[in-house]
Order: C-alpha cells, then structure tokens, then sequence
C-alpha cells in the first residue's frame, strides 16, 4: 500500500497510510482535511502545537502523543515519550527520539530547544519509516536513528538546522528522500544544491498542501 506525505506548512505534515490519518505538529495555519486518528508533537511552541487546530481534527478515539508540559495545554488524554521510549498503535510505530540545538542560542548558554524540551519522531508504518526531526540542530544522536526512509528536516536557520547543518544531517541519516520543512522564507533550492554530492538521496522540495506518495 502506498503511504501519503502531505506537508501541511511550516512543520505540519499528514500522513496517510493503513487507513489511518496521522499529524504532526499542527499549527495555527495548517489546513487539516481529515479527522485524525493520531496527533503527534513534537515540543510546545506555539508554532508546533496549536490546541485549537488539534481540537478541530481530534475524535474520540484520537491518540494524541506530545511531551509533559503539552499536556495541560491540549487538554483530554495525552500520551507523552521520552526520548527513546517508543509505543505501537494498530499497525503504526512510533518512538521518540532527541531533538536539541546545539549552536542556536536565545542568549549565551541557553538553547532556543535545550536537551529535553522537545522530541522528534520516527513514525513507522506499511514497512517505511518516517523521521519528523522536530526543532533541532545537528545531534550526534542522528547517527544511531537506524533505517530512514524519509527524513522531514528543519532547514530554515534561526531556531533549527540551516542549509549547510541540514545537508550534513541528512549524510549522516542517509534517508532515500530528505523533504525540508520549517524553512520561513529560504529557498529550498539551496538545500537541493548541497545534497548533490549525494546521488542515493533524493530531495523532494513541496509546496503547502501538496504530497508525495512512498510506494
């Protein structure tokens, strides 16, 4: 079966796979299109978790997972992993694993994401597994994520990943199709141009709302 990637914006993906819906890090401009049956966060910044915008996808039955302090934010029940710790729903793998900077500070020694405030995700299903590397920097934990089969990197500067760091991130992943999110206004092209060095990994720049199908 064919797993759908539809970039919803910013860092706001949805997948589609084992008649399933899942989001991640929906955000007040995302334009969700479905009722969720998993929610996905990445840490609590508003531009990550907008309770509003998961309220209108969330059923019932929605497992929701986002780190501790999302909890009282988002409301209802709220599962919650650290890094490392991974949970399977009907036929979907997900496990937590770090995202933090390292060189990106608000002021001297204080990150913008320190170790521990958020996470990011590799989300398994129909075989294919998806990293969602929430808000990071380049991490030495990239080299154990294991198989990826699409990397969604951060690649705007500023907060995460620039050009360059996501170029070497994606590397050091290896995924086969590296998608760049969280970009505000770079031109992705920039990020292409860098993985050229590298034939085996093919960077699939979307537009909003637009998908791609992994077969």
């Amino acid at each position: 079966m064919t797993v759908v990637i539809k970039w919803l914006g910013h860092a706001a993906f949805q997948i589609n796979a084992q008649e399933m819906v899942i989001y991640i890090d929906l955000e007040k401009s995302s334009k969700p299109t479905e009722p969720a049956d998993v929610i996905l966060v990445t840490h609590s910044h508003y531009d990550h978790c907008d309770p509003a915008k998961i309220k209108e996808v969330r059923q019932d039955s929605t497992i929701i997972i986002a780190p501790a302090d999302c909890v009282e934010k988002i409301g209802g029940e709220v599962k919650s992993l650290l890094a490392g710790e991974e949970i399977d729903l009907e036929g979907i793998h997900v496990k937590a694993v770090e995202a933090y900077n390292v060189k990106r500070f608000r002021s001297p020694g204080k990150p913008f994401h320190p170790k521990g405030f958020g996470v990011g995700y590799l989300v398994t299903v129909e075989g294919q597994t998806i990293y969602h590397a929430g808000d990071t920097g380049l991490i030495p934990e990239m080299e154990k994520l294991g198989k990826v089969d699409v990397a969604l990197l951060p690649t705007g500067g500023t907060y995460t990943l620039d050009d360059v760091d996501g170029a070497e991130a994606a590397l050091v992943i290896k995924p086969r199709i590296v998608i760049p999110m969280h970009i505000w206004d770079k031109n992705p092209e920039v990020f292409r141009r860098r993985l050229e060095v590298a034939p085996d990994i093919h960077v699939q720049i979307l537009e909003p709302g637009k998908e791609y199908r992994l077969g």
